[in-house]
């Protein structure tokens, strides 16, 4: 028998892609997990090969509104016995999210009868790792210490940049600030060792939210910056809502328990004459807005345990 007739070559051939690949039959149970299922999840295959899929491995959260929990892209292509395509997440097993894309095709046996779903992912969006980042960077201490992201010194900067040429081809651009109020009561609570593990699983989940193109940067204390290249007024809030959806989902577990953070979001697309101070003031009274509705929603919960 040829070499290239061995199954045992095409298992390894499957293992080496980079793209994430994974086999569950019609129970939804996992029989196979590739190196790049391990890569992008974080999963060993150790810890994955016989659980249900749904065990917060795959694509998966518990929040109502998640376009792929009301859609399962595995159950429909089990229900329907077709391909299916979609957009989701994997829950990484540090906590943060990463953006994928996915598709579900039907597994048949010799004689055509369904027998499980393979199911490949790939991430859409820019991951946070050591390998990505500038070199020089990193060698003139310009990276956040905990999160290995720019600092503020050059998020501004880059902002600066990003006006001026706003200002000269009109390429648009827009910016995000992300504010977690909630951070030094989690500090004072939980310690530092979680609050700074809680920091890095919300800088990993940001970063692989956004394109490789834009850049996510800490903006303060419990504050982070997002520069949207090519972001449009109009695409703006869609971009907003998507990040939100994932940052809802980061979480750490400490000790046995599952913590997470809340946020409040303001946001401004740039504008024809808008200097800095102008961009970064609409983004403020966005953020001021954002920060009132989470008050008084904490002020409801509040008065709803009393």
């Amino acid at each position: 028998m040829s070499t290239l007739q061995d199954p045992d070559i095409y298992r390894s051939i499957l293992n080496q892609l980079q793209v994430g690949i994974c086999v569950v039959d019609l129970q939804k149970r996992i029989v196979f997990w590739s190196d790049g299922a391990e890569q992008i999840s974080g999963y060993p295959r150790i810890e994955v090969l016989g659980h249900v899929c749904s065990e917060n491995i795959l694509l998966h959260c518990n929040q109502e509104s998640c376009e792929v929990c009301q859609t399962c892209p595995i159950t429909t292509a089990l229900r329907e016995a077709r391909p299916v395509q979609a957009e989701g997440f994997v829950h990484h097993k540090f906590g943060h999210r990463t953006v994928v894309h996915t598709w579900s095709i039907p597994l048949r046996d010799k004689n055509g009868a369904l027998i499980g779903i393979i199911q490949t992912f790939d991430p859409r969006f820019g991951e946070d790792t050591p390998e990505a980042r500038p070199a020089s960077l990193e060698q003139r201490g310009w990276l956040d210490e905990v999160t290995g992201l720019p600092d503020r010194a050059i998020m501004f900067s880059r902002l600066r940049e990003t006006l001026a040429t706003f200002t000269e081809l009109h390429i648009p651009f827009a910016v995000i600030v992300l504010d977690f109020p909630e951070l030094d009561q989690f500090r004072a609570r939980y310690g530092q060792g979680a609050a700074r593990s809680m920091v890095q699983v919300l800088a990993r989940t940001m970063r692989s939210t956004v394109w490789p193109t834009d850049l996510v940067g800490r903006w303060g204390n419990g504050r982070f910056l997002v520069i949207l290249m090519g972001c449009s007024e109009e695409a703006l809030l869609a971009v907003a809502a998507r990040m939100l959806r994932m940052i809802a989902g980061a979480n750490i577990t400490w000790w046995g328990e599952e913590l997470s953070l809340r946020v409040a979001v303001g946001y401004a697309a740039a504008r024809t004459g808008d200097t800095l101070e102008s961009l970064l003031q609409r983004t403020e009274q966005s953020l001021e807005q954002s920060r009132a509705m989470y008050a008084a929603s904490a002020a409801a919960a509040a008065s709803a345990k009393d």
